[in-house]
């Protein structure tokens, strides 16, 4: 028996810290659930911004986006947004098996937003629409703005970094 099963037997919820396109069209990602237990997937923007920078597998999507004249940060979240979809729908069995406890694929609001509590609320219950997944919750930063913003967006789908 592998460990990360024994972990998961013994109730340990197993995360990757980690996505990129690469990850998600290898099947790499699928197999970490179906054979290593990996129950959920957290991102931010520095795990994207390496993700892009380091992968090819990017380039078309953005010379497509570019061509739509999409400003970068509109860019950035393109990407994201189709990359998380995926995962989501990568773990929604385990979400669905497990009633919500495990399955989940997280995503930040833009870290401008930090210290603006409205756009903050107002950001992250546009990329939750837009992904139009259960089991993705956005992730607001935990500054002195962004808390109240946690607080006014109490729903499981918002969540405090």
């Amino acid at each position: 028996m592998k460990a990360t099963q024994t972990l998961h037997d013994l109730g340990q919820s197993l995360w990757l810290d980690n996505i990129t396109r690469d990850l998600l069209t290898s099947g790499t990602l699928s197999r970490y659930i179906e054979e290593l237990s990996v129950t959920g997937l957290t991102s931010n923007p520095t795990i994207f911004d390496h993700a892009i920078k380091n992968s090819t597998a990017y380039d078309a999507a953005i010379r497509k986006q570019r061509r739509q004249s999409k400003s970068d940060e509109q860019l950035f979240f393109e990407l994201a947004l189709a990359d998380i979809t995926q995962a989501a729908d990568l773990f929604r069995p385990v979400w669905d098996r497990t009633n919500g406890v495990d399955g989940w694929v997280s995503l930040e609001v833009s870290p401008l937003l930090a210290h603006d509590t409205t756009s903050t609320v107002a950001a992250a219950a546009d990329l939750h629409a837009r992904v139009g997944r259960p089991n993705v919750f956005i992730k607001i930063p935990s500054t002195k703005e962004g808390l109240p913003a946690s607080k006014r967006r109490s729903s499981p789908e918002y969540r405090s970094t």
